[in-house]
């Protein structure tokens, strides 16, 4: 199959970015509309929606069937599966406790273990420039932990919500490395798809039961925006982006994944009304910033496309 062009790829991207950017805003509405907050609901989110995403990709697994792929691509599959539900299981949770600003700014601050695991698996040594771009952006993560509360929410445990984060940016990592691997052994975008969204959910599916929440009994407007995380964070979304880390370096994406938190903080004060503190704003314009430098120092790199 031909490979697609640097601007299909950058298409793509940008829409699997768009559409995660809103995942945050549908998780703070689910809990609004619920009333509930913590690990008990956050299990039943993160489960509902790959559950609906992976029967909503029932029909395909006879696309699975027929993928001639090497046995090490499917061993990768699951494993980014597993590691796709722990990285929900500790994001979502991150929300009941510290901002949308902090929660998303953080949960994307994987580059840096992205950038360890290319190096040792893929032999991709980056760039002076690109850890330089990418200790930027983590400098302005450090300033929106540091930052705390926004200027008008205040949050339970903001240091707990921000540690959550951070360890689901950990596990992300582990989901983007893993699937490029799975992809490059044979797997196609949507065989790896199918695999990796009904493993999470086969994974996620008892312990919404195990730590009592079940699925049942919340308001209608909960299920709608369970729905909506299915459809546009996780159909779209995730599938566009484990779709472009086939063609180009799992850093790379991730680094523009950065841009993440900036729509959701945008569509968070929108809707919620949560207004970043200094130390937010400073810490997301540091980000940006670190991004550019590392793509910009990317460029001559990826040549995958």
């Amino acid at each position: 199959m031909r490979s697609p062009q640097l601007w299909q790829v950058t298409l793509i991207l940008t829409l699997g970015i768009l559409s995660v950017s809103s995942t945050a805003i549908f998780i703070r509405l689910a809990l609004e509309a619920s009333g509930k907050l913590g690990l008990e609901f956050s299990l039943f989110l993160a489960a509902s929606r790959l559950i609906i995403a992976s029967m909503v990709l029932l029909p395909a697994w006879r696309t699975v069937v027929k993928n001639k792929a090497s046995v090490k691509a499917y061993y990768y599959a699951v494993g980014a599966g597993f590691s796709l539900a722990f990285h929900f299981i500790c994001w979502i949770t991150s929300l009941s406790f510290t901002s949308i600003a902090a929660s998303t700014t953080l949960v994307t601050t994987n580059p840096i273990w992205v950038v360890l695991l290319s190096w040792f698996w893929f032999k991709e040594k980056p760039k002076k420039l690109t850890l330089f771009g990418i200790l930027i952006a983590l400098l302005g993560g450090i300033l929106i932990t540091l930052g705390g509360n926004d200027a008008n929410n205040a949050y339970r445990q903001p240091l707990l919500g921000n540690t959550l984060a951070l360890l689901g940016a950990f596990f992300v990592s582990f989901y983007l490395i893993f699937g490029k691997i799975a992809q490059q052994e044979g797997l196609t975008i949507t065989s790896y798809s199918v695999i990796v969204y009904t493993m999470a959910a086969i994974l996620l599916f008892p312990l919404p039961f195990m730590f009592g929440s079940g699925y049942t009994n919340y308001p209608n407007s909960v299920y709608f925006y369970v729905l909506l995380m299915a459809i546009f964070s996780q159909l779209i979304g995730h599938t566009s982006i484990n779709w472009s880390v086939r063609y180009v370096s799992p850093t790379l994406v991730t680094l523009g994944i950065l841009f993440e938190p900036i729509g959701s903080s945008f569509l968070g004060f929108i809707i919620f009304q949560e207004i970043p503190s200094i130390f937010v704003l400073i810490g997301a314009i540091i980000i940006l910033v670190g991004v550019i430098i590392a793509v910009i120092s990317s460029q001559n790199k990826d040549k995958s496309v």
